[in-house]
């Protein structure tokens, strides 16, 4: 019998089988595709997932360089969301990569974990009892097989078949007004990068960031691949009757070609990549927002697309995803090492389901600042102003970087870190070394920093010294309290109290050992 069986190999299921593994349970993947996809889909990384990458030792494996710093601007709804004006509390970081990209890197690291991940492996169905999940597998010979597990979590898209056999629903709204069209494509003199972000585009002018809105439509260039540049429109239902063949349609490069003149007024000439590389012309009609009733059904779990899904704006899905798993990760494996305290497998939903909630939200409210009419664009003018307050500026900031919701941690002080990501912290410990806080979280442990001058913490913490790990340190600054943090990278306790450090370790981590 397997601990976990994990229905979906993209990089929500790939991951959080990189953090079981982590935490010393052995998942297996099943994937129905005989290899990964090359299909284009998400093009970067934005808010609070770049740093639980850089805890994992992921973010230059991803791209990224050095440490994770957060951009100074951002978009909301096409608007310009100038971030430089927060300072130190600007939680937006940003990591541009495409989703090929993410899965391969995944790929190498669960291999490297030892993770088990079966391709051409499709579940056609399961059923539970009291305490295994039995699971009817076709494989890609044609071929069926019957495996067991513990749990199974669905991590296999918006159209999740484990989702759809659990009963669990998926309510929310389809747009149907809304098509979009992208390619990636060969580089062009008519669209070139220019100083401060900004995008020239030849008989139109420049463009800030990425996105254009017009009375026409959107317009999203994305040059993160100078030599395979990414574009995108949006048009409402007001788009010319005939304007393509149909949904079911292939697109056409001309097709684009006439989306981008209606939208900007102007002919852009563009090309297909010369080699070779995959090009997308992908079009999609409607816009679907969704959100699952409920995260769990007994044994069977959902995470990722499978959970919910949402306009791509601002790239919430895969920060909202990835974090779905590292907080499900731990969690599943304190129920199979048998010391996860009552209600703990419970919290997945009920601290991850309203993040979904405000991406549900958000997005939404995006969608309706990209729309054409002159009431939307004197809608946009009040939201400008309103983004020249620093207040609003925050506020937005930290709804797209899913930094808006604090977790329940019991009796936190309002102003403490408590139930909020870890700050970034620079820290001396014992040897004298002098390291991030997110070195320190490698290895996906629970972990106690331990700022403290005396011997009542180690005390407390040595009874949970088996499933915690507790790192004596000093900080530079002024020192901030201990801190209690969980594996996905929240704090569950601040302070110096060890009466209140040995209820967190209980509520979070089980009975003492001993």
């Amino acid at each position: 019998m397997f601990d976990v069986v994990i229905v979906g190999g993209g990089p929500v299921g790939l991951f959080l089988a990189c953090e079981l593994k982590l935490a010393g349970v052995d998942p297996v993947v099943l994937d129905r595709l005989p290899e990964p996809s090359r299909a284009d889909k998400a093009h970067g990384l934005g808010g609070q997932v770049v740093r639980l990458l850089d805890d994992r030792g992921l973010f230059e494996r991803f791209g990224g360089s050095g440490v994770p710093k957060p951009v100074p601007r951002f978009y909301f709804g096409t608007l310009p969301l100038p971030l430089h004006v927060l300072g130190d509390d600007n939680p937006m970081y940003v990591l541009p990569i495409n989703q090929r990209d993410i899965e391969r890197v995944l790929a190498e690291r669960a291999a490297e974990l030892g993770v088990d991940v079966r391709r051409g492996y499709e579940v056609r169905s399961f059923a539970q009892s009291h305490d295994h999940v039995a699971l009817d597998v076709l494989r890609g010979d044609g071929t069926r097989e019957g495996l067991r597990a513990r749990f199974v979590v669905g991590c296999d898209g918006g159209h999740s078949e484990i989702r759809k056999q659990s009963g669990i629903a998926f309510p929310g709204i389809v747009d149907e007004r809304v098509v979009s069209r992208a390619a990636i494509i060969a580089p062009t003199a008519q669209i070139a990068p220019v100083s401060g972000g900004r995008i020239a585009i030849e008989g139109y002018g420049e463009i800030f960031g990425n996105y254009e809105r017009t009375e026409g439509g959107v317009i999203m260039v994305a040059p993160i691949d100078p030599e395979h540049p990414f574009i995108t429109t949006l048009e409402w239902e007001d788009h010319p009757a005939g304007s393509f063949p149909g949904p079911g349609a292939p697109m056409t490069l001309d097709e684009l070609e006439a989306s981008v003149e209606r939208v900007l007024g102007v002919h852009v000439s563009l090309a297909l990549p010369t080699d070779g590389s995959p090009a997308l012309l992908r079009r999609i009609c409607g816009r679907n927002t969704r959100l699952a009733d409920r995260y769990r059904e007994r044994r069977v779990f959902i995470a990722g697309d499978a959970a919910h899904v949402h306009a791509a704006s601002g790239g919430p899905g895969l920060n909202l995803g990835l974090q779905d798993a590292a907080n499900l990760a731990w969690k599943l494996a304190a129920e199979l090492h048998g010391w996860a305290p009552d209600g703990l497998l419970d919290s997945y939903e009920s601290e991850r389901r309203p993040l979904g909630q405000r991406v549900f939200m958000q997005t939404q409210s995006q969608t309706a600042l990209m729309a054409p009419g002159s009431d939307v664009t004197a809608l946009r003018e009040l939201f400008t102003e309103m983004l020249s307050r620093r207040e609003n500026v925050q506020l937005i900031a930290d709804l797209m970087a899913g930094a808006d919701v604090r977790y329940d941690m019991g009796d936190a002080e309002p102003a403490d870190v408590t139930g909020w990501f870890a700050p970034s912290l620079d820290l001396m410990i014992e040897d004298g070394r002098v390291l991030r806080l997110a070195e320190l979280r490698r290895d996906a442990r629970p972990l106690l920093v331990d700022l403290s001058d005396g011997t009542a913490l180690t005390e407390v913490a040595s009874a949970w010294s088996d499933r915690v790990t507790r790192v004596a340190a000093k900080e530079a600054a002024p020192s901030p309290p201990s801190l209690l943090i969980r594996p996905d990278g929240y704090v569950a306790w601040s302070g110096s109290d060890p009466d209140g450090l040995r209820g967190a370790l209980g509520r979070w981590f089980g009975a003492a050992a001993r």
